[in-house]
């Protein structure tokens, strides 16, 4: 009886679907849950924009997504590091060991090439990417982070064709900000996927790869073995995938997010009802709901930044008092706390995301752990700074340690530490929109779509909101600092600023 139970329970949870950070992949994430979800009706949790590979291979492999789209270049150059793996088959045998499994081609090769607009094409006489050997010291190129560093990327490219680029005319960016580049004439070439939809509308010129320079990217579903044995209907559901996308269909469907600015959601509908997209007109949809939307982010990112706040008084000011009472611990917790600090980002969330998996958890554990600097460093410059007459006479009085702390020294260096939780909870309000890249939410999944689409609206609905809650809470710690700073050290602290 127990055991029929906790299998229906199990049986209950959702399938979460991941995607990275670019239309391709969100419409593709966005066809596996709508796979999943009909006609089962199966509940699917859409943990969309993860970010990089690096980022969603780890969430897969520690059971924290289920399924997201990749391609078989990437899973043999990045993950497997073994380029010489080029068929389906030979992959799915290197994952096997890992747990995981994929899936036999969409139907369509999403590979790298270079592109440049049309005009410079025709200036330059360039047709395939060995004719851009003899300009290339002079172009000014733009690639993505990712490209750059993948084995089968900018590097290898460059020593392949020979290219002679200036290394002060190599830009990085994201890759959805490299067609805006290229369009306002900031660089002359860029790298573009072969279904990019923004090739026809920025009028770009791809450069035959006459070298056979890059690897096959035929899009694959990844999915753990846990999943197919989990759920092999599921599995089997998305297997019938295979070679129903061709690369015109799925650059239409790019094309309808990237500029029609249709909804995920609606794009896969109607290609799930219609199969020719080749001549197929994308229907728009409202914006109705982006009020609402914006009110659920503004809770998700209001209970990341709260969390952390509460953490940052309840441990930060703790140990802040521990650092000035015990000089060698005082230490120890400084550095400790300054050294969180250096740690990049998107590193820390990656080593996270083995042990709490993806979403709230290891972003409210990030958020917290960079909170504490400034709140434990003001706490001990606060109490350090306090005269120390203060401290004997309250000893001659007669007062406890804990009643010195509690009615002499936190009173005194409140203004002080009071500044640090401020600076802790402002600084955790940018920080927060970074925890949308492992599905954790708030405003970081607006500024996140916007990128990925080039939606300015979009980015702004997020980045705007952010920056009011940034001046609220400096606002809000403003009035603090009024009601529980005594008066006199107001005005003690007003008189050494005239």
């Amino acid at each position: 009886m127990l055991w029929s139970i906790s299998g229906s329970l199990r049986a209950e949870q959702p399938v979460v679907v991941g995607s990275k950070i670019f239309t391709e992949s969100y419409v593709l994430s966005e066809l596996a849950a709508q796979t999943i979800e009909s006609p089962s009706d199966h509940s699917v949790d859409r943990k969309s924009g993860m970010g990089s590979t690096g980022i969603l291979f780890a969430a897969l492999k520690a059971g924290a997504i289920d399924v997201y789209p990749d391609y078989t270049g990437t899973l043999a150059e990045i993950l497997l590091n073994n380029p010489r793996l080029k068929s389906t088959d030979e992959i799915r045998q290197a994952l096997a060991p890992l747990g995981l499994t994929i899936s036999d081609s969409l139907g369509f090769n999403n590979t790298y090439a270079l592109a440049v607009k049309e005009s410079y094409a025709k200036k330059h006489r360039l047709q395939t990417m060995s004719d851009l050997l003899s300009i290339s010291s002079q172009a000014r190129v733009a690639f993505s982070y990712e490209f750059m560093e993948r084995s089968d990327g900018y590097q290898e490219m460059v020593d392949r064709y020979h290219f002679k680029f200036d290394p002060e005319k190599v830009i990085r960016m994201e890759h959805s900000l490299v067609y805006e580049a290229i369009d306002k004439a900031s660089v002359d070439v860029i790298e573009v996927y072969s279904t990019d939809a923004n090739i026809k509308k920025y009028n770009l010129h791809v450069l035959t790869d006459d070298l056979h320079y890059f690897p096959s990217y035929e899009a694959v579903w990844v999915v753990t073995n846990a999943f197919t044995v989990r759920h092999p209907d599921l599995w089997q559901r998305l297997l019938r995938l295979k070679g129903t996308i061709n690369e015109e269909e799925m650059r239409s469907m790019n094309a309808a997010a990237d500029i029609d600015k249709v909804k995920f959601a609606d794009i896969v509908s109607q290609f799930r009802g219609k199969k020719d997209l080749s001549t197929q007109v994308f229907h728009k949809t409202s914006n109705d709901n982006l009020s609402k939307e914006i009110l659920r982010r503004t809770r998700e990112h209001a209970w990341l930044v709260g969390v952390s706040l509460l953490f940052s008084l309840v441990v930060g000011v703790p140990l802040g008092v521990m650092a000035t009472r015990f000089r060698k611990a005082g230490h120890l917790i400084l550095l400790s706390s300054a050294l969180i600090q250096t740690i990049p980002t998107l590193a820390l969330l990656c080593f996270l995301i083995p042990i709490f998996g993806i979403g709230l958890w290891p972003a409210l554990v990030a958020l917290c752990l960079y909170s504490l600097l400034p709140v434990v460093l003001n706490t001990h410059t606060a109490l350090q700074s306090i005269d120390k007459k203060h401290i004997e006479n309250a000893r001659a009085f007669g007062l406890s340690s804990m009643q010195i702390l509690t009615r002499i020294e936190l009173p005194l260096g409140s203004q002080v530490i009071i500044a640090g939780l401020k600076t802790a909870t402002i600084v955790s309000v940018g920080t927060a929109t970074l925890a949308a890249l492992i599905g954790a939410g708030g405003y970081g999944a607006l500024i996140i779509s916007g990128l990925s689409l080039n939606n300015v609206s979009t980015i702004l609905a997020g980045a705007i909101p952010a920056a009011l809650m940034a001046l609220l809470a400096h606002l809000v710690f403003g009035i603090l600092n009024v009601i529980i700073v005594p008066l006199g050290l107001r005005r003690r602290s007003a008189r050494s600023f005239d």
